[in-house]
């Protein structure tokens, strides 16, 4: 067991984002910018699926930390902190997704 933590990762990201393009694949795609990004980001959530849907245990954890990693450099990019994310999903699981969705219909 480990005590990696997607805080953890969104650190690496920041750093890595910060170094040449030709040393780091996330600087690579950091210079590339926001669309070639969520470019990414979009292909490998599609193999996420595609694992998922196979019974593939192996390919669907490795397709999803491809994808938790991509997700981290598009927020990067975005300025957009994972401390957000995780507000924004502590403040939906305070009710029921059904009621959630209930109450976006009935504002």
């Amino acid at each position: 067991m480990t005590d990696f933590t997607l805080s953890d990762l969104e650190n690496i990201v920041a750093v890595r984002a910060k170094v040449a393009p030709d040393e780091s694949w996330t600087a690579k795609l950091v210079a590339a910018g926001q669309r070639k990004a969520a470019k990414k980001l979009g292909e490998e959530a599609v193999e996420t699926v595609i694992a998922a849907i196979s019974d593939d245990r192996k390919n669907l954890v490795d397709e999803s930390a491809d994808l938790l990693y991509h997700l981290m450099v598009v927020l990067n990019i975005a300025a957009v902190p994972l401390q957000d994310v995780m507000d924004e999903l502590a403040r939906r699981t305070s009710q029921s997704g059904l009621q959630e969705k209930a109450n976006r219909q009935n504002p």
